[in-house]
């Protein structure tokens, strides 16, 4: 009887110090994880600097642009003080879509992590990215860095993301055929040009019900390319996990909230930029349908690799004169949009950097760390090839 009750407290005692040793495990991650999340942050902001500095030498150097630099000069901090309140609405609804697709069970919460650790990632993820139509793909890879590093199992935080990706550009998709559709018809005011219009809305319609199409029969088609063209394969079956994610993500109880962070993310940012057209003192302010049509079609040139995200800049710049915009009102606009749309992201991130870093502590102190930025934790998956 002694020894079974020696036996019985020696596993005990083993259970008490594993979960002791995965307890500091998790906070040691989260810990290195605020170390390296401030130098994205960092880095963030020297991106702004960087975009503040180029396009005043652009519009001050350049011929032509003299309106656009005076229009934003003029700007009254008042108005600057709403539209960071308008895009932090649209800050939230992404922080919303995230936690519940991300994290649907909580897990972010246990141990000594916090309760609100997966909002507090999730604003991290955003001050480190580019969340911007074209940019969200650079944000993926610091959020999946982000929640790999707290050992989340890197397949799972792809599928994730994906899922993520895919329902703010079904979105996305689906605001370009509502607004298009609704110009060529006339019922928003703006352009009716129906190659502007009509066209787009209904290019988009076809490439969603191609994609629904390809799905109903993934596994035939993938089967028929995995031989010859096995990276078709695997973008049929990458689409058909993407769909059938997300169509058990819209079964779960909190869907109608994850969607409709989805849409707010989405509605919000453009009000911010119709805003800029009245902060700037445009004459005529463009309708939200012709900004929405500028902003959705203009955005997709942000997968252009250019620094601080000028391709996005210069796509809806250059969608909005075509959609026949004032040169001078659309950039002046556009750089005032994509400024408030670095900031906020930026200040968001850093308050979650210190509410972590007051809850977690520094590295001070910590034992030696002998992974590098790029292992894998340990405990944590190895990356799927």
């Amino acid at each position: 009887m002694a020894e079974e009750t020696t036996i019985d407290g020696s596993g005990a005692a083993a259970e008490e110090g594993a979960e002791a040793r995965s307890k500091r495990e998790r906070l040691r991650r989260t810990r290195r994880l605020l170390t390296e999340a401030r130098g994205h942050l960092t880095h963030r902001a020297l991106r702004l600097i960087g975009f503040a500095a180029f396009v005043y030498l652009v519009l001050k150097l350049i011929p032509g642009f003299e309106k656009a630099l005076t229009n934003l000069q003029n700007v009254k901090f008042q108005w600057v003080i709403g539209a960071m309140a308008v895009e932090t609405l649209s800050e939230i609804g992404y922080v919303v879509s995230w936690r519940g697709i991300l994290d649907p069970d909580n897990l972010l919460r246990q141990g000594a992590r916090g309760k609100h650790l997966g909002a507090r990632v999730a604003w991290a993820q955003l001050g480190g990215g580019m969340i911007v139509p074209g940019g969200t793909l650079g944000s993926i890879g610091v959020g999946a860095w982000m929640l790999h590093r707290l050992g989340m199992p890197m397949d799972r935080v792809g599928e994730r993301q994906f899922t993520l990706m895919f329902l703010n550009s079904a979105v996305d998709g689906l605001a370009i055929v509502f607004f298009g559709l609704g110009l060529a018809i006339g019922v928003f005011n703006g352009q009716d040009d129906l190659a502007l219009t009509l066209l787009p809305a209904a290019v988009v319609a076809i490439g969603i019900a191609l994609a629904l199409f390809v799905v109903a029969r993934a596994e035939r088609l993938a089967a028929r390319f995995e031989a010859k063209r096995p990276r078709i394969a695997k973008g049929i079956t990458t689409l058909a996990a993407a769909v059938d994610s997300t169509k058990r993500m819209l079964r779960h109880r909190g869907s109608t909230k994850i969607v409709l962070g989805a849409v707010a993310y989405l509605g919000f940012d453009m009000a911010v930029l119709q805003g800029a057209f009245v902060a700037i003192h445009a004459h005529p302010v463009p309708t939200f349908a012709v900004v929405s049509m500028c902003y959705l079609i203009g955005g997709l040139a942000g997968s252009i690799p250019l620094p601080a995200n000028l391709g996005a800049v210069g796509g809806m710049a250059g969608m909005l004169v075509v959609f026949g915009v004032n040169h001078n009102d659309a950039v002046a606009a556009v750089v005032l949009y994509q400024a408030i749309g670095f900031l906020v992201p930026l200040i968001g991130g850093g308050i979650a950097y210190l509410f972590l870093r007051r809850e977690f502590g520094s590295m001070d102190g910590d034992e030696p760390d002998d992974e590098a930025p790029g292992d894998t934790p340990a405990g944590a998956a190895t990356p799927a090839n």
